[in-house]
């Protein structure tokens, strides 16, 4: 539900407002409020905090509630601008959390160009009696979040912090789901680099490492950020919710250890590749050097007779013509068996 904004303050604000609600103990407080009604209202002593989703605010709409919650200006500039590593930044009581979202890109087939992951980004700030949700891109709606909290009231009556914990949980979540997605293309890819066919087009293969490189920077740097939230090292963190940020962090580690593996599988199937491209051109010129062997031989015997010299004795003979075609049949013929034994042709 998108809250309704009063006054000119407010009106420019609501086309980048998702939803925007106050809570109390855990619970949403009914009816729609203002940016104004809620700077009033919230009150973190009685756990009485907001929730404001954003998407894709501008530089105006942003700093308008910058001002209102004192949110600091390099982390104002951060959500504004995005393209942002994973980080976790802490400016005096307000914790900023900044997350790289992962779409896996459906496609019937990978080619040199296929797009595999789609990133996006999630900002979170969270201070004293609110919490704020901003996305870029295509990050997915914060929808189900806010409302499996909404449905465990003693986990949202921790407050922002219990925010900050479901949204690292539900991008961390969909790490492990576009993992097991990228794992199929992997397995698809080796099969066919194993197979006796030709050799698959190395673009293939560099393009499913330029995607996995790309999902790779969007989840490594995360690791730090959770450590430091999971170990109960930022007073901000409740310990109850830093136990829930431990378990995301161990997630976390899964899909890290699942990236590295790829990592190393794909740089196996380029090396693979790049030695099967070698092996098939070694076996080609052998076949090239083989048929050339071959021809060689007529073509000695036909150049000497085509010197046109007058004192030849074989000239004379009536069956010298025969004789030749029949001595290089069996030339070739010895040659031929032999390169076939050696596995030349």
């Amino acid at each position: 539900m998108v809250a309704e904004r009063g006054g000119e303050r407010g009106a420019g604000l609501s086309s980048a407002v998702v939803d925007c609600a106050l809570y109390e103990d855990g619970h949403r407080i009914p009816g729609q409020v203002s940016l104004s009604t809620i700077m009033k209202r919230i009150d973190p002593e009685v756990g009485r905090f907001a929730w404001i989703g954003l998407y894709e605010p501008t530089e105006e709409q942003l700093q308008e509630v910058a001002e209102a919650f004192g949110l600091h200006p390099l982390a104002v500039e951060d959500a504004v601008h995005a393209h942002q590593r994973p980080k976790l930044e802490r400016y005096d009581d307000m914790l900023f959390l900044v997350l790289k979202t992962i779409v896996y890109v459906d496609h019937e087939k990978l080619t040199a160009t296929s797009e595999i992951v789609d990133t996006g980004e999630i900002m979170v700030f969270a201070g004293p009696g609110f919490a704020i949700t901003v996305r870029h891109g295509s990050a997915p709606p914060l929808d189900d979040v806010r409302r499996q909290l909404q449905d465990d009231p003693q986990q949202l009556g921790c407050g922002p912090a219990a925010v900050l914990h479901a949204v690292a949980d539900m991008v961390v979540d969909r790490y492990l789901e576009v993992a097991d997605a990228f794992a199929g293309d992997v397995d698809t890819l080796e099969a066919e680099v194993f197979s006796p066919n030709r050799p698959v087009d190395a673009g293939r293969i560099y393009q499913l490492k330029r995607e996995l490189l790309e999902f790779k920077r969007a989840v490594m740097p995360l690791a730090g950020a959770l450590q430091r939230l999971g170990e109960g090292r930022v007073a901000q963190i409740p310990p109850k919710v830093s136990t829930y940020f431990r378990d995301v962090a161990d997630h976390h580690q899964r899909v890290t250890e699942q990236i590295q593996s790829f990592d190393e599988l794909i740089t196996g199937m380029l090396s693979a590749s790049i030695a099967q491209l070698g092996v098939q051109q070694n076996a080609d010129m052998r076949r090239i050097s083989a048929w050339a062997a071959l021809i060689a031989v007529p073509t000695m015997i036909v150049g000497v007779y085509g010197m046109n010299f007058d004192h030849m004795p074989e000239l004379k003979s009536p069956y010298g013509y025969p004789a030749v075609w029949v001595f290089m049949a069996i030339v070739c013929t010895v040659i031929y068996r032999a390169l076939r034994r050696n596995k030349w042709l």
